[in-house]
């Protein structure tokens, strides 16, 4: 009779191990399907352009009050606009990479 118990014991703790991980499994996202959820994330993110012309915009006023002229303006907004399009393309990555990330490792979607 104690057999019986035990074996019944380390089949049902087998079944119940072997069903979560199936469900695990089952809940698992291929690399097309993180890449296209990052891919969502990313794009929902400012534009570099428009990155490019708040900079520029920055830029244009300050190089318009320190320098006091029209050339120093249009360097401060050529500098903000190459720095502000820049900062938004690491930006884009960045949010790209860790919501890839996140989603291979299973915590994403929430």
């Amino acid at each position: 009779m104690r057999s019986w118990y035990r074996l019944g014991c380390r089949a049902s703790v087998l079944v119940l191990a072997l069903g979560s991980m199936n469900w695990a499994l089952a809940k698992g996202m291929s690399p097309a399907d993180c890449a296209a959820i990052a891919d969502r994330e990313a794009r929902d993110e400012r534009t570099v352009l428009g990155g490019a012309a708040r900079s520029a915009t920055r830029g244009a006023v300050f190089g318009a009050i320190v320098g006091d002229s029209g050339k120093s303006a249009r360097r401060g907004a050529a500098l903000g606009a190459v720095v502000g399009g820049t900062r938004s393309a690491v930006r884009k990555n960045e949010i790209y990479e860790r919501v890839y990330d996140d989603c291979m490792r299973g915590r994403y979607p929430r």
